[in-house]
This record gives C-alpha cells, sequence and structure tokens, in this order.
C-alpha cells in the first residue's frame, strides 16, 4: 500500500507476547528436536500451533483480530538471532551450515546458538537491564547481508489464513548493528554501524514484501536509541536513524511503520524520529515520562506505554490513563500499548492457587496486562467516565498493599536505620590473602566451580515427591546427602582444589532463597524465559524481608564433613535476588537490597561459626540493573555495592569471600567489582575468548579473578588445548597469584558426562600450565 493507504495505528496493543507457552511448550518441543524424538516439520508444526493459540487468547483478551493490534513476535530461540539469520548475517565458521540460496534450516539455527564441535556459539549477553539474554551478531566487512530467511513473512501469511491481520516485529536495523560486534577478520577500528548502508536494502525488501503479503503495520524495535550504555558516539547513533529510517520510510509501498522504543526515554533520540518518514513512535512512560513536543511530532501517532511490561503488579491505572491523556497535548492520534514487551512475564495469575486471593488482587501478569490495555484504549475511545469502575477497582488494591500485614516490619526497618559505616567495610585486603593462605593452603591458579552441578532426572523427581507429601523430609533429606556425597567424591577424582556441594536441594539460585525468607512468594506457573529454552520463574518479592532461621548451613556443614579440602558455602547476592524476583515498587530499590543483605550478612555468619572457610556470593546481575541512563549510574553503583558489602563485610579475615558475575561486560563495571572488595571473582570468559582479560589488566585490578575456561551454555566439551590457550592468555595479561580457574557458570543445565568431561580437562589443562609458571 502507498503511505496514503495506512490505516490508523490500533487504539490498544502490546509489544509482544510469551512465546515459550503457558505451560512451556516450546521448550519441550525444542528440547525434544535437539533430542531426537521428533524432527523438524514436527518442531514446525508444535510452533504453528503455539502460535494459533497465542493469536485466539489475545484476541480473546481484547486485542483486534484484524486491526494490527496483535503482534507477530513468535521467536524458536532469540530474537536478535532471528534477526540475523533474516539478513543472512552468518558467521564464515558457520558457512556450510548455509544452503546454495543463502537460507539456514532449524538445525542450523540451533546451532548459531549453542556451537556444534570446534566452533562457538554467537556470544550471549544480557538484553539491556533485563534478566533476558540475546545472541550477539558478529558482522565484518565480508558480511554479506541479503534477505535469507522470509519466515518473518511465512508467520504473517499464516495469522492471515487464520483469520487474522497482525502486526510483524523485527529488531530494528540500528539496534541490530549496535548490539552486533566486529567480527573475528574485521580491522582495527570497524564497528558493525560502518554497514548500515549495505544493511538497509535488506530491510527495505523484507517491508516491501510485507506490503505485498498484506500487512498493514510493521513494528522496528530500537531499545538501543534508549540507552547511553553502548560505546559509539551519540551523534552517529542518531545520525544513523535518521538515515535508516528515511530510507525504510522512503519505500513507495510499505506498511505503517512503528518503531517502538522500550525501556527509557528517547531523549534527544525523539526529535530524529519525529521528523522521520514513520507513522507512529513508542514511548516508554514507565521508565520515562511524557516528553516536551518537538516538531514533526503532531503528524505521529504516539503510542504511550503506560502499562509496565516489566514487572508483575497491577500498579495506578489511573494514573496510567493520565498519562496517555497528557499525550494528547503532543498529538491528536494517541494509543495505550505495554511498556516493553511482555516476554519477560508470565501468562497468567489465573494459574496460580497457592499465592492467596490477597497477593493474587495486587498482580497483573501478561493476560493481565492486556486486560489493562483493552480498558485504557476503550477509555481513550469513548471517555473515562466509561472504566471508572476499572481505575477505582486498581486504586483500592493499592490501598490495600500499603496497610497489609508484612508489607512493612518494624523489626527490619529498625535493624537498617542503626547501620554505621563500619557495618560496609572488611579489613585491609594483603592482611586477608596472608591470613586465607595460612587456613586454605591452596596451590597455583586453584581450581574450582562455581557452585551447582548437574540436577539430574532422579534429583528433581526427588523434589517433586517431597513437594506432593510422597517423600517425607528426613528420606529427602538422606536422597540429597546421598548426592552430596556422590558429587564431593567426583570432585576428589577429579582433583579440584576448593570443592562445592553441587546444590542438589535448590530448585532455583533466588528462589530456593525465597521460598526460606520471609517477604517472599514463588510461583507455580510463573515461567519466563531467560535465553533460549532456559526458562526461571521469578519470585515475588511482597514485603519486608527477613531470614526466619538459617537456610544453608546445614547442607555446607555436612559437606565439609566429606573431605579435608575447602568447601565453598554457595549464596545468591543481594542484587541478583532482586534482578531475578518481581520486586516491590512501593519504595526504592536500595532500601530493599539492603534488607536482603542483612538477611544474608546473617546466613555468612552462621556458616562461618559452622567451619566454612569460603563463601560464594554470587552477583551475575550486578551490571544487568544498571541503569540505561549515565545520570542514574552513580546512585544505582552505591546501593548495588553498598549492599553486597554488607551482606560480606562481618566475617574474620581467614574467611575468603568470593562473587561471581556472568554475561557482565567486566569493563563497564570494572570499579563497582572492585568496590565489592570480594577476596575473588569469577566471571564469565569462555565464549568470548577471554577478551575481558584486556579490561582486567588496563584497571589494575589487583584481587582474585577467576575468568571462566569453559562455556556452560552450550553442550560441547572444550578440549585441553582450547582451555590451555585460554589459560595462558589470561596469564598474559594478569599475575599468576591472582588467577583462579572455573567454568563460566554453575554446571545445573548441563548433563553429567559432557560435565565429567570438560572438568578433567580443566584440571589437566591447569596442571600442565602450573609446571610452566615460574
Amino acid at each position: 500500500m502507498t503511505t496514503t493507504d495506512i490505516p490508523a495505528f490500533p487504539t490498544g496493543t502490546i509489544l509482544g507476547y510469551p512465546r515459550i507457552g503457558r505451560r512451556r511448550e516450546l521448550k519441550k518441543a525444542i528440547e525434544a528436536f535437539w533430542g531426537g524424538r521428533i524432527d523438524a516439520a514436527e518442531l514446525e508444526a508444535a510452533a504453528a500451533g503455539l502460535r494459533r493459540a497465542t493469536r485466539q487468547r489475545l484476541a480473546g483478551l481484547g486485542l483486534g483480530r484484524r486491526d494490527s493490534s496483535i503482534p507477530e513476535s513468535f521467536s524458536f530461540y532469540d530474537q536478535v538471532l532471528d534477526a540475523a539469520v533474516t539478513v543472512g548475517a552468518i558467521p564464515a565458521r558457520f558457512a556450510d551450515l548455509v544452503d546454495a540460496d543463502g537460507h539456514l534450516d532449524l538445525a542450523g539455527y540451533f546451532t548459531l546458538a549453542r556451537g556444534a564441535g570446534d566452533n562457538l556459539p554467537l556470544e550471549m549477553t544480557k538484553w539491556f537491564d533485563s534478566n533476558y539474554h540475546y545472541l550477539v551478531p558478529e558482522i565484518g566487512p565480508e558480511t554479506r547481508f541479503h534477505l535469507a530467511s522470509d519466515r518473518i513473512v511465512r508467520e504473517f501469511e499464516e495469522a492471515v489464513a487464520d483469520g487474522y491481520l497482525t502486526r510483524p516485529v523485527i529488531v530494528g536495523p540500528v539496534t541490530f548493528l549496535l548490539l552486533a560486534k566486529p567480527s573475528d577478520g574485521a580491522p582495527a577500528g570497524f564497528h558493525p554501524l560502518d554497514r548500515l548502508a549495505d544493511l538497509l536494502p535488506v530491510y527495505q525488501d523484507l517491508i516491501e514484501r510485507l506490503a505485498v503479503a498484506g500487512a498493514e503495520w510493521v513494528q522496528l524495535d530500537e531499545p538501543a536509541l534508549v540507552s547511553e550504555s553502548i560505546d559509539i558516539p551519540r551523534e552517529r547513533t542518531l545520525a544513523a536513524v535518521a538515515q535508516a529510517y528515511a530510507a525504510l520510510g522512503g519505500l513507495d509501498t510499505r506498511p505503517g511503520l512503528f518503531v517502538a522504543a522500550p525501556y527509557g526515554s528517547l531523549d534527544d533520540a525523539l526529535a530524529v524520529l519525529a521528523t522521520a518518514p514513520i507513522e507512529a513512535i513508542g514511548l516508554d512512560l514507565v521508565r520515562g515520562t511524557v516528553p516536551a513536543a518537538v516538531p514533526g511530532l503532531k503528524d505521529k501517532t504516539l503510542v504511550g506505554g503506560v502499562i509496565d511490561g516489566h514487572n508483575i503488579w497491577r500498579g495506578d491505572l489511573a494514573a496510567a490513563f493520565d498519562h496517555a491523556r497528557r499525550l494528547e497535548t503532543l498529538s491528536p492520534n494517541v494509543a495505550v500499548s505495554t511498556s516493553t514487551s511482555l516476554v519477560h512475564l508470565p501468562h497468567d495469575v489465573a494459574d496460580e492457587t497457592k499465592l492467596g486471593p490477597e497477593l493474587a488482587g495486587w498482580l497483573a501478569f501478561a493476560d493481565q496486562k492486556i486486560g489493562q490495555v483493552a480498558t485504557l484504549a476503550r477509555g481513550l475511545a469513548t471517555g473515562r467516565e466509561t472504566i471508572q469502575a476499572h481505575l477505582d477497582a486498581a486504586t483500592a488494591s493499592l490501598a490495600s498493599r500499603r496497610v497489609s500485614p508484612g508489607v512493612r516490619d518494624g523489626a527490619v526497618r529498625s535493624r537498617l536505620e542503626i547501620l554505621t559505616p563500619a557495618d560496609f567495610s572488611r579489613g585491609d585486603y594483603e592482611s586477608r590473602v596472608a591470613a586465607q593462605a595460612a587456613v586454605l593452603d591452596l596451590p597455583p591458579l586453584p581450581t574450582t566451580t562455581i557452585g551447582s552441578f548437574p540436577q539430574t532426572g532422579d534429583i528433581r523427581r526427588a523434589r517433586a515427591r517431597l513437594v506432593a507429601g510422597d517423600l517425607s523430609p528426613a528420606d529427602y533429606r538422606d536422597v540429597m546427602r546421598a548426592e552430596i556425597a556422590r558429587v564431593v567424591q567426583l570432585q576428589e577424582d577429579l582433583g579440584l582444589d576448593v570443592l562445592v556441594h553441587g546444590e542438589p536441594e535448590r530448585n532455583d539460585m533466588v528462589q530456593y532463597f525465597a521460598e526460606n525468607l520471609d517477604g517472599f512468594a514463588v510461583t507455580e506457573n510463573g515461567w519466563v524465559q531467560s535465553y533460549g529454552t532456559r526458562c526461571t520463574r521469578p519470585s515475588i518479592l511482597w514485603g519486608d524481608v527477613s531470614r526466619p532461621r538459617p537456610i544453608t548451613v546445614e547442607w555446607s556443614s555436612y559437606t565439609q564433613t566429606l573431605t579435608e579440602k575447602p568447601v565453598k558455602g554457595m549464596l545468591t547476592g543481594p542484587v541478583t535476588i532482586l534482578a531475578w524476583s518481581f520486586v516491590r515498587d512501593d519504595q526504592p530499590l536500595g532500601e530493599t537490597a539492603r534488607q536482603v543483605a542483612l538477611a544474608l550478612r546473617d546466613e555468612i555468619g552462621d556458616l562461618e561459626a559452622a567451619g566454612i572457610r569460603v563463601v560464594q556470593v554470587d552477583e551475575p546481575a550486578l551490571r544487568e540493573l544498571l541503569p540505561l541512563k549515565k545520570k542514574d549510574h552513580a546512585d544505582y553503583l552505591d546501593w548495588s555495592v553498598g549492599s553486597f558489602r554488607l551482606a560480606t563485610a562481618g566475617v574474620a579475615d581467614q574467611t575468603q569471600i568470593h562473587t561471581h558475575l556472568c554475561y557482565s561486560e567486566f569493563g563497564v563495571v570494572i570499579d563497582a567489582i572492585r568496590n565489592l572488595d570480594a577476596d575473588v571473582t569469577s566471571i564469565e570468559a569462555a565464549r568470548s575468548k577471554m577478551e575481558v582479560v584486556t579490561d582486567i589488566q588496563a584497571s589494575g585490578f589487583d584481587h582474585g579473578i577467576g575468568p571462566g575456561v569453559y562455556d556452560i551454555h552450550s553442550p560441547r566439551v572444550p578440549g585441553v588445548p582450547e582451555i590451555t590457550e585460554l589459560l595462558e592468555r589470561a596469564l598474559e595479561a594478569i599475575p599468576a597469584r591472582q588467577v583462579w580457574v572455573n567454568p563460566d557458570c554453575g554446571l545445573k543445565t548441563r548433563g553429567y558426562a559432557e560435565t565429567v568431561d570438560s572438568l578433567r580437562n580443566i584440571v589437566d589443562a591447569t596442571r600442565a600450565v602450573r609446571a610452566t609458571l615460574v
């Protein structure tokens, strides 16, 4: 269609919907495909069935069947990987997976995500400040962009055949290139954004094909426009936005272009989009505010993201409606939406039977958020009075939260009020090193793991039987102790230096603590995609936090009786507990973090008293929560680092404190990591081939550091030569006295065969490198 024929944008929409299925149907189908239990055709059929069920569900919740309000946002694994495959950005090492026409089949698609043989998968990192992980495209001067996949068009046509006119969604060209990394062969100074002019014709081709298929609107996600954390001059980003949308908007025949910018305010990018030849702009009004008027804005449809797509609270619906109304001062054409895709949320509060009616009444999962969008859209169309009852009900829910028992605990708040600077500080680091060396007596390049070992079917079945009441607590403890003993013996046989108990009793590194701390609730079916087929159930942090009793001491103490080697007590840190939970929105995050930190401080003190001399407090989410706006960094780093120090500063010099960070772009938060003052920090490094050691060297970081040598997010087993090369690369930049050797992350999701082989190779490589040290 021509731009004069583009219909009005729908009054209410969402930016995306969970794609794993209400009962993780997609996860199960993909893993069946990986396991050879179904073929590609059967996987495609399962995915098509899930997409059809999703469209039907969204229409039933109030989105229109024929007005483009339903986003076509399905992915088998990751939306950034989808964009890379669509435009033909396949790294050279995977060239044999591509057919003569440049197409990649499903097996090849998954190989990019998981690796195969000696071919490493695409690097994976966090999607802005969320717990979702995306796969990082690799682009160089040699990348041949072309429309290599028409899956987006076919899925739109599938919807049309079923009677739905949906809105195709793809990562926008500027965000796609800003999130990419230079390929291995790229020259110094090259940035993937250098290839924008070559990429745009592919996007033009795709958009024209969607127009021919009958699409009336296309959504281009450009969250990179709200971030100040991307290492490229802002002026260049804005110029790229102008160039990209002049090209896409200048097409003679195309659908309407809706550019969505979730996770923050557009700031100076808004003026560029306002003058670009596009029809609609998505504004995140949960993280951002209603902007000032800029030239050209009155000619756009402003899609106000007034419903929080990132958290599960029912929220202030009256305030959301007022925000949407204020947009009408900037443009006569206003619509409402979620602030982000709903991929960050579980499906439906109605699936939860154990939360209790009061707490459930405070919540809104993805389906309830859609209901809120539909309500506000109706109010925009027919007047506030037609939805006043809904606004009043949400206001009453907020009022009930404020006075409910447990939301505020006087004892917890009194404890916070008497904290002093001494509660956040340990002794001199060099004195601690000497004290710990005398107690632990470790070799150079000490080896350890991050904490968890594979969770077998027997472990999961025992936990399920305990929950169902078919296994007594005493019998469950015996099963777990037997597993711990097996894991300890395995580590002894392999020759690891600092051992762990393997965490068989833990369902999830956050949920386990949530189940043992006051102020939390857990869900039955609140599954959220973390990456690929990896799903988690974030806990709900609804009230003041305290620890009613010790949580991990019994397991760690038992483990230490099985070995003469030091055993690590394993805890999840306060920032990660917040990041991987749905956190209360009625007080500052820093206050909540300090409450969690005090509970962990009590646990660490009990571990130390029980004779545990190494305690690891994992903070893989430290970088994840870093605000996208630089003006907010100082406050965040103050409370996040402070909460870790509050948790860990109560121990003696002889007790070694470890922490762990993964997919955290170490160099971005190097000062914060130094300020954590952990004795040893383990980090992700294998998938990026030790790129991080350059940042470590440049920073002068002088504490213990364990750059990972085994990428546990892939099923491949790294060989001794590969691990040796990674270790040698680390030692070129970091003094050997600082270096620890460990996997990138916990081993929970891996199988035992690959885990044992990989750990054996780690130990063998470490022994060989040790022999070369002077």
